[in-house]
């Protein structure tokens, strides 16, 4: 982030008594030994997630992503901690090494790997009296590549998601050899055309080609066939201390190495890719992240997995869970796979609306799921349901838990049901039992990534304003969890395992996320939130910088971001004010569904108000020196302010709907705007043009950077391109920041450091004195 330089002449017109309060605030940063957050302190950062308990409850393998300023580069790898606490360490040292997932022994993980190219599974033997990694092993060298993969209960069978050609369906050797032929001459056709005969034909930031996600199964007897293994300190794999060897040899007693042909080689037999989900639809549903779309029964001889088989997939947003036979695609003999028809099972058929994120109960009773009851609603209420696999009973646990059902795992003796949940700007852990007759939570904070070990320690992940995520483990005594609702914060007295980031953040001077409330539309109370710029003086006026979030139905909270940070956006003198409209998540459904054909209607209002509230209740926000920003919605509502305020110095307004009607034209998720505005633009014209930010473009005055990148299909570039046209042709004073190789979000490092720079000086040049 750019340092504001104020020039001599600037400062000799400056009041002694605001020269006093600087110096003084420069006096305390000094004495601190802390400095304002920097994009430099924000890119240095570990990105830690995706805690995976070992069998026996003594090790926890996680990911770290590190971020390469230099080489514009994220690059995840492997590491472990003691469950009980310690050293972290890394135990993977291949270039990308991702998603750590235990064998049901715990003697071996498999992981996946960028190392040879293209994402594939490997499997790692591992010490548990040493916690270290003794050798890695190739699984997988199928040309669609594969990721997303589970080890089965039964030790039998590695599940993984490969996106193919449907076309190429059939017995497996065959699929494999038209699928690797489809891309091959894809790669080397100099006609680079495409045709569509469907909708969704493009999904966020890229075309689909006419590929399809299906899961596939691979014996654990493939293993080593893929490559050598590899042990390390050789072939080139790195260790702690930088040795290098040469490749390791198969070791003859390693439990899963693949028998010997007639050459004397691994057959080949041994390592046929099961589709278990032929067919022309997407199976799992496609996710922006998340919890897995997929499960194996805690036998290993079924998959459960939500897919969407509506004929129209963009205006459907019908996922279903289905169940097939880990033998039905394929039937698996010794070394022999016999093709067969699957005949997988629609066990939410009766449902037209969402039905998301399958997972077994420990003793296989029940199948859990996330479920919505809206069709082409993708922001109602997701709940908890529980399904009877020998009665086909299906029950709803948070009937009358007015909160979105978001991560959730099972306790391990199958009587209740862990799950994270918004609640005004926060995200506790509740639990609820399988009777559905009681809901209450259980830790407080932004938590997620819920697991248990064995026994009953809770691990999950947690994150601040001020901290980005780390892992940390629960009391495994539950009497001392919380248990009532309005319980004192962090009643549990969750422990941190892992302290990856606690050296760069004890640099870094930071403010907490102050929140309040005011009545706005309707009537009703809304919450804001306020962040104070480090070294604050309370006698001293701050410009302000007016956040304004997506989703719409999404909220600002005490989380962390990498691309709206509000701690970057105060490090450099700014107030930074937010508010939770209505259409945000965290207080009820009906609040949500408010925005509902609203769209500038009290959303506007409540934001107005609340930065009404903000000037009147805190006398250092000066309000003649106030900047907007937004992204997604946020964009659509800057553009919305440009034309129904001029109380802004300046706005900065990303991927936003800037013409209704072309937004619909352009989008590939139809279903989003013909819920929000109750139909199409033909059916529907008045609502559209009602809220559409275009028409009101006579009014435009306020200076205006725009943002937008030409991979983003959810706004289509052409959004801001019509905008900073009409601004140009209007003498409105504005720029534009074109990314062309990035989509929704700004991901690329150095793309991201760009678009801080632009960003905050857009602001400086509008708002500083």
């Amino acid at each position: 982030m750019r340092r504001l330089l104020v020039p001599l002449f600037t400062i000799l017109y400056i009041a002694p008594a605001v020269l006093f309060f600087s110096a003084q605030s420069a006096l305390a940063q000094a004495a601190s030994g802390k400095h304002p957050f920097t994009f430099e302190d924000m890119m240095a950062l570990k990105r830690v997630g995706d805690p995976q308990p070992s069998p026996d409850g003594k090790w926890v393998l996680f990911s770290v992503t590190d971020v390469s300023l230099e080489a514009n580069a994220k690059t995840p790898h492997v590491w472990v901690v003691p469950t009980a606490g310690g050293e972290s360490r890394e135990i993977i040292f291949t270039q990308s090494s991702d998603r750590p997932r235990w064998s049901p022994d715990g003697k071996h993980f498999a992981f996946t790997s960028t190392q040879e190219g293209g994402s594939q599974i490997w499997i790692a033997d591992f010490d548990g009296a040493s916690g270290k990694v003794t050798a890695t092993h190739k699984l997988t060298s199928i040309a669609t590549e594969a990721d997303g993969e589970l080890w089965s209960p039964d030790s039998k069978n590695i599940l993984f998601v490969s996106n193919v050609y449907p076309e190429c369906d059939g017995e497996p050797e065959a699929e494999a050899a038209c699928n690797a032929k489809k891309l091959d001459d894809r790669k080397n056709s100099k006609v680079k055309a495409l045709i569509f005969d469907h909708l969704l034909y493009r999904h966020w930031n890229a075309y689909k080609e006419g590929m399809r996600s299906h899961l596939f199964v691979v014996p654990t007897t493939c293993v080593g066939t893929g490559a050598p293994p590899v042990r390390p300190g050789e072939a080139g794999q790195k260790t702690s201390d930088g040795a290098a060897g040469v490749p390791a040899r198969q070791t003859p007693d390693h439990p899963n190495a693949p028998k010997a042909g007639a050459s004397g080689t691994p057959s080949e037999d041994a390592c046929r890719y099961n589709d278990l989900t032929p067919g022309d639809y997407d199976a799992p549903v496609s996710s922006l992240g998340g919890q897995d779309n997929y499960a194996f029964s805690p036998d290993g001889q079924e998959i459960a997995y939500s897919s969407n088989h509506d004929k129209v997939e963009s205006t459907s947003t019908n996922g279903d869970i289905w169940l097939v036979s880990v033998n039905s695609g394929g039937m698996i003999s010794g070394n022999r796979i016999t093709p067969l028809a699957p005949q997988a099972k629609n066990i939410t058929a009766d449902n037209p609306a969402g039905d998301f994120t399958p997972l077994y109960s420990p003793d296989g009773k029940y199948i859990a799921y996330r479920s919505q009851q809206r069709p082409g609603y993708e922001s109602d209420r997701f709940r908890l349901m529980l399904y009877d696999r020998k009665t086909g009973a299906k029950k709803n646990l948070t009937e009358d838990f007015d909160r979105w059902v978001g991560t959730y795992t099972w306790a391990p003796d199958a009587k209740s049901i862990f799950f994270s949940a918004e609640r005004e700007g926060e995200s506790p852990i509740w639990r609820v039992a399988t009777d559905g007759k009681r809901v209450d939570i259980r830790i407080h904070g932004f938590l997620d990534d819920l697991t248990f070990t064995k026994g009953t320690t809770l691990l999950f992940t947690r994150m601040t304003l001020q901290a980005p995520v780390e892992i940390y483990r629960a009391s495994e005594d539950l009497s001392k969890w919380c248990d009532v609702l309005n319980s004192e914060p962090d009643c549990s007295k969750p422990e941190q395992l892992t302290h990856l980031n606690d050296a760069t953040l004890s640099q870094v001077s930071m403010s907490p996320l102050e929140p309040f409330w005011f009545t706005a539309a309707h009537g009703d109370k809304v919450q804001g939130f306020l962040v104070k710029p480090p070294n604050f003086d309370p006698n001293q006026k701050y410009p302000v910088k007016f956040l304004v979030h997506g989703g719409p139905e999404g909220a600002w909270g005490d989380d962390w971001s990498y691309r709206w940070n509000p701690e970057l956006f105060a490090a450099n003198g700014y107030v930074v004010v937010m508010i939770n409209f209505h259409g945000s998540t965290g207080y009820g459904q009906k609040f949500i569904d408010a925005i509902n054909g609203d769209w500038g209607g009290a959303p506007f209002e409540d934001l107005m108000k609340g930065l009404d509230y903000a000037e009147k209740t805190y006398p250092f926000i000066d309000k003649d020196r106030e900047c907007a920003l937004g992204a997604s919605y946020g964009g659509y509502m800057m553009n919305w302010l440009l034309g129904h305020t001029d109380r802004f110095k300046c706005i900065v307004t990303h991927d936003g709907m800037f013409n209704s009607t072309s937004a619909w034209g352009t989008t590939e998720e139809l279903w989003f705007n013909e819920w929000e505005f109750k139909g199409t633009p033909y059916s529907n014209r008045e609502l559209y043009d009602k809220w559409s930010p275009h028409l009101a473009a006579k009014n435009f005055k306020t200076p205006t950077l725009v943002v937008h990148g030409q991979l983003d299909y959810r706004l289509d570039v052409s959004e801001g391109f019509q905008l900073f046209t009409t601004l140009q042709r209007l003498g409105v004073p504005s720029k534009m920041l074109y990314f062309p190789d990035e989509g929704h979000w700004v991901l690329k490092p150095q793309n991201s450091q760009l678009w801080y720079k632009t960003v905050n000086d857009w602001v400086d040049q509008w708002t500083k004195k």
